[in-house]
C-alpha cells in the first residue's frame, strides 16, 4: 500500500509546499520583486541607489542539526540564519530561494517545515522567490537577497583603533543547550526550556542592523563563536583588539555552570546569531538608546587596538585587566570548523 508520501513527485512537492506559500506572501508591498517563483529566474527591481545584498546557508542533517529536530523550527531556522547575515551587514530582507533535498517527500514534515518557513519569512517580509528540490540527504540552502543605501553596507573591514566592541543579546546559551542535549553537562529540565530556544529558533537582529547603518564601522553575525568571529573583523581591518572575558554578557542560565564552562561557551560556543560590532567612542549614548528602543542588551566588551607585530590578535583580560595567558585564551578562540570531525 502506498502513501501519500510516496506519489508525491518534485513538481507536486514545489506546487502544493512551496510554490502556494509563497504565492501566499506575494502582494502589492513586493515592489522590488518584479518575479517571484514559477519560471526559470526570479526578477528583483533594485531601488535607485541602493545595492543588494546576497548571502547563502546551508544546513546538514547530522551536522547542523539533529535526524529528529522539529521541522517548523527547523524551517524557521534555515531562513534565520541567512537573516542573521544580512542584518550584520546593515540590510533590509527582500526575498530568498531554497534549495532543499528531501530523503522522501514526507507530507507532515513538509507541512511543518513550510509552517516554520513562511512563519518566519512573513515576520521578516521576506517572500521565497524561487528554488529547487532534489532527492538526497536532509540538506536545505537558502540564498537570501536583501538592499541597502549604496555605501551604507557594515563591512567587516572598517574597525579602527580605539574604536568601542559590541555584543546583542547574550552568548553561550546555545552551546549549553548542544551540551545537555549530547549530555555532556546535566542541566534542570526547566532551564533547559528556558534557553533551548536559543539553539533551535534563533532571533535574527534585523532591526539592530537596520538601525546600525550610520553607527557601525565594522559588523558580522556571530555564528561559530564570539572571538574567532572577531578574528574575521580583526584580520580585514588589520587591527588587534582587547576584550574583558567577565563582560561578555551571559544569561542567567549560563551562570549556573562552572566559570570555566561559563566562558567557553559564552566566548566560542557558536549558534547564537547576536551582532558584533565596532563603533566609535562618540556613538555610546546613541547605542545605550537604540538598545533601549529595542528592548535589546547590547553590551559593550572591549576596545580595537593597533596591530602588534603585524598580527591581528585578540587579547583577552580579566576583571581587574589584566591579560589572561596565551594558554587558556588560546583554548577560548577556538572556533567551529565546518569540516572538523
Amino acid at each position: 500500500m502506498h502513501s501519500e508520501s510516496d506519489s508525491l513527485g518534485e513538481f507536486a512537492v514545489i506546487q502544493r509546499f512551496f510554490k502556494t506559500g509563497a504565492q501566499a506572501m506575494h502582494s502589492n508591498k513586493d515592489q522590488n520583486i518584479t518575479l517571484g517563483i514559477g519560471d526559470d529566474c526570479a526578477l528583483l527591481k533594485p531601488v535607485v541607489g541602493e545595492e543588494i545584498a546576497i548571502t547563502s546557508d546551508m544546513l546538514v542533517e547530522g551536522r547542523h542539526f539533529f535526524s529528529n529536530a522539529n521541522p517548523a523550527l527547523l524551517g524557521r531556522k534555515a531562513l534565520a540564519v541567512n537573516l542573521s547575515d544580512l542584518a550584520a551587514m546593515g540590510a533590509r530582507p527582500l526575498g530568498f530561494t531554497l534549495a532543499i533535498a528531501l530523503p522522501r517527500p514526507d507530507v507532515i514534515w513538509l507541512e511543518a517545515f513550510c509552517e516554520g518557513l513562511f512563519a518566519i519569512a512573513n515576520e521578516f517580509s521576506c517572500p521565497l522567490i524561487g528554488g529547487d528540490t532534489t532527492a538526497g540527504p536532509l540538506t536545505i540552502s537558502i540564498t537570501a537577497f536583501g538592499s541597502i543605501p549604496a555605501e551604507k553596507a557594515i563591512r567587516r573591514s572598517g574597525a579602527k583603533p580605539g574604536e568601542d566592541i559590541w555584543i546583542s543579546g547574550t552568548t553561550g546559551d546555545a552551546r549549553l543547550t548542544l551540551a545537555a542535549l549530547r549530555h555532556e553537562i546535566l542541566i534542570p529540565e526547566d532551564d533547559l526550556k528556558q534557553i533551548e530556544s536559543r539553539m533551535h529558533d534563533p532571533i535574527p537582529r534585523v532591526n539592530l542592523g537596520l538601525r546600525l547603518r550610520d553607527i557601525a564601522s565594522a559588523a558580522l553575525d556571530v555564528s561559530d563563536g564570539l572571538l574567532g568571529d572577531l578574528q574575521h573583523i580583526l584580520e580585514q581591518s588589520q587591527v588587534s583588539a582587547e576584550i574583558f572575558l567577565e563582560l561578555i554578557p551571559k544569561s542567567l542560565i549560563l551562570r549556573k555552570q562552572a566559570e570555566d564552562i561559563q566562558h567557553q561557551f559564552a566566548a566560542c560556543g557558536g549558534d547564537d546569531y547576536e551582532i558584533c560590532f565596532t563603533a566609535p567612542v562618540a556613538q555610546r549614548q546613541v547605542i545605550k538608546a537604540i538598545s533601549k528602543d529595542l528592548n535589546l542588551p547590547i553590551t559593550h566588551i572591549g576596545q580595537i587596538t593597533k596591530m602588534s607585530n603585524a598580527q591581528a590578535i585578540v587579547r583577552l583580560l580579566d576583571a581587574d585587566g589584566k591579560l589572561i595567558s596565551d594558554t587558556e585564551a588560546a583554548a577560548l578562540l577556538k572556533s567551529f570548523d565546518h569540516f572538523a570531525s
